[in-house]
């Protein structure tokens, strides 16, 4: 009996002693840290406000609308920014385009202050960076083809306190 309580208490040491499973890590969701918050332009037409939220590890979601001086929102954007095992994806769905449905844009290059997400079968925008200038201040570029000829629009925003 003492052989069988040996080899029990080998194995039980040798199962603890084994590496356990670490957990995942979103190493580039870490990096991508700086978006979170709430951006805004304050433009003579009216306010762009983006806001970015960390709906878990993986996830960052954001809201992005332009309000006219009137009081009036034109532009209403949900976008969703994930990691997973094939690489980051920005998806945005904004409201009365693409049929109201999302476009993915994939991860395209990233370092510590920029992040570039493209989808060359997308007319305009087929890419998008968001850059850090900043601990309050980030930029915005889209860009593509529109009407058969090269288009982009930089929208500069600050953190609002």
């Amino acid at each position: 009996m003492s052989k069988y309580l040996s080899v029990f208490i080998l194995a039980l040491c040798i199962a603890s002693c084994q590496k356990k499973e670490e957990a995942k890590t979103y190493d580039s969701m870490q990096k991508a840290e700086w978006l979170l918050g709430e951006w805004q332009n304050n433009l003579p037409q009216g306010l762009l406000t983006e806001t970015w939220t960390r709906e878990n590890d993986s996830t960052f979601s954001a809201r992005s609308y332009f309000v006219k001086t009137a009081g009036d929102t034109l532009h209403l954007e949900a976008i969703t920014l994930a990691e997973n095992a094939s690489g980051v994806t920005y998806t945005p769905t904004v409201q009365g385009q693409n049929g109201n449905k999302p476009v993915t844009f994939r991860m395209t290059a990233s370092d510590a202050a920029s992040m570039t997400f493209e989808n060359p079968q997308h007319d305009y925008p087929s890419k998008i960076v968001y850059r850090k200038i900043s601990a309050d201040s980030i930029v915005a570029e889209i860009s593509g083809n529109q009407q058969g000829k090269p288009s982009s629009e930089r929208y500069p925003m600050g953190r609002r306190k």
